[in-house]
């Protein structure tokens, strides 16, 4: 691998000590390494990069992300991994399940997971891993090995699965979801979820501080409830209609409720998804002064900072929890400011034209949830956050270090010496408008569509690789999977 200096740039470094604004250095990579940072550095033989009048940040570690969920497997990791270096991110940690989607069966993680290892290998663009949700009992008891053997530290529970499917009303929880008639996916098994994680982090002491559990909090029952107020009434279409079909008060009632259950079973990791509204951080925060003792972590995604249910094009900005009004938005914005996030992801789910929006164009419930942006997350969040005076330095941790250490990577989004030449370099002058077809993910709308944006990655680098040149994806998929904990 060759060695290159990144020079003249203004480098963004997410450490506390850092400057807020970056600061004038250069970067020499040598074997997919930081070799050094520091000013006027030179090297004989070395490439130079060019990086006047840009920003060069830690490649984005986007640590929600839905590879696999609507399309093959195989298929998304090609693509959705070239999007996603569009946006500078160089890892990505998307969210694995047995059920339907994904890959369409059930039984044990021993059997299932190396075939989703098997399926991805080779084909990204960018490095990668996964997140896992124990559907069954039995994956509960299978957490120990999936930590030891595959590296697995992280782990998922959709709280609103009791009664509800991915974009509506259930009537079938074990065909959905595909387990044991005789099992239930409900409190009672979210408890032990959090028992058998907590079990793995005491079995795996020196393990433990990377070992999370993450959860989509809605509440089953006020969501079915709601749908069906919204639906008999009549009065609401559109993105309205779904976000008032799931009402704020039910994320707030699940992070009470989750929180609740953290504090019973002992688990300490606990991160909160997706938040999207008012309500739902009143609860995570008073829920934080109730159970000082759990180390929360609080997630937003760029849809729900960039978009409304007016401001979204058209019904392809149905998701989970559902766009949200503007109130609500602020609303996010004020947390952010006041430090109360800690990471901002894309929550990227490529759902093609066919497969979103059915034979009824105008039905929201009928339209599937989810749709990609990780090629947004970075340019959106400088866009927005610097008219709103967020800090270059804040929107790196926010980005990539603050994700990257708690989800057991700490050779990840940092530029320091040593770590792997992740590297994003942003030209934060660049005004440009969000089209669709200019994204390298298959699918062929964006709720941003024609928004515009004034800033744009340029460069991606992963470990050392220039997978992204001048805007324009370059060379072969170098991606790796990765095991973690992560150095």
């Amino acid at each position: 691998m060759s060695t290159f200096l990144i020079k003249n740039g203004t480098v963004v470094r997410p450490e506390e000590n850092a400057p807020d604004d970056g600061e004038f250095l250069d970067i020499l990579v040598t074997d997919g390494k930081i070799a050094a940072i520091g000013p006027n550095l030179s090297a004989d033989g070395a490439e130079i990069v060019d990086a006047a009048g840009k920003l060069v940040f830690p490649g984005v570690v986007d640590a929600h992300q839905h590879w696999g969920i609507y399309n093959p497997l195989g298929e998304d990791t090609v693509t959705e991994s070239r999007a996603s270096a569009q946006g500078g991110v160089t890892s990505a940690i998307t969210y694995m399940r047995t059920g339907q989607y994904y890959l369409n069966k059930g039984g044990p993680y021993k059997d299932f997971y190396p075939e989703v290892l098997a399926t991805s290998e080779g084909k990204a663009y960018i490095d990668y891993a996964f997140h896992l949700a124990p559907m069954s009992k039995q994956h509960i008891e299978e957490i120990p090995s999936l930590v030891e053997d595959h590296g697995v530290t992280s782990f998922k529970i959709f709280m609103f699965y009791g009664s509800h499917g991915l974009h509506g009303r259930s009537t079938s929880q074990s065909e959905f979801l595909m387990i044991p008639e005789d099992e239930n996916y409900n409190l009672a098994h979210f408890e032990f979820v959090m028992r058998g994680i907590q079990a793995a982090r005491e079995k795996l002491p020196e393990l433990a501080p990377h070992i999370s559990l993450s959860l989509h909090c809605e509440t089953a029952e006020i969501m079915s409830a709601y749908t069906k107020l919204v639906e008999e009434e009549g009065t609401l279409t559109g993105l309205a209609a779904y976000s008032a079909s799931r009402p704020q008060h039910s994320e707030g009632l699940a992070v009470t409720i989750a929180s609740f259950l953290a504090d019973e079973t002992g688990l300490p990791n606990i991160n909160l998804l997706h938040l999207s509204s008012a309500k739902a951080l009143k609860a995570a925060m008073k829920m934080a002064e109730a159970f000082p003792h759990v180390n929360f972590r609080r997630e937003v995604t760029i849809g729900h900072l960039l978009a409304d249910i007016d401001t979204a094009h058209g019904l392809g900005g149905k998701v989970n929890p559902p766009l949200r009004p503007r109130d609500d938005v602020e609303a996010l914005w004020e947390h952010m400011l006041a430090g109360n996030i800690d990471w901002v992801v894309s929550d990227h789910a490529c759902c093609k034209d066919e497969q979103k929006f059915g034979d009824d164009r105008d039905d929201i419930f009928a339209a599937k949830s989810g749709f990609g942006g990780t090629e947004y997350l970075l340019p959106g969040l400088i866009t927005e956050g610097r008219k709103r005076g967020l800090s270059l330095r804040r929107i790196a941790e926010l980005t990539s270090s603050n994700p990257a250490s708690r989800y057991g990577l700490p050779g990840k989004g940092r530029l320091v010496e040593g770590a792997d030449a992740d590297i994003a370099i942003v030209d934060p002058d660049a005004v440009w408008t969000v089209r669709a077809e200019d994204s390298e993910s298959t699918q062929e709308y964006t709720p941003f569509e024609g928004f515009e944006l004034g800033a744009k990655v340029t460069d991606t680098f992963v470990r050392g690789h220039r997978v992204l040149t001048d805007g324009v994806i370059t060379g072969e998929p170098v991606g790796r999977y990765l095991q973690r904990p992560y150095l």
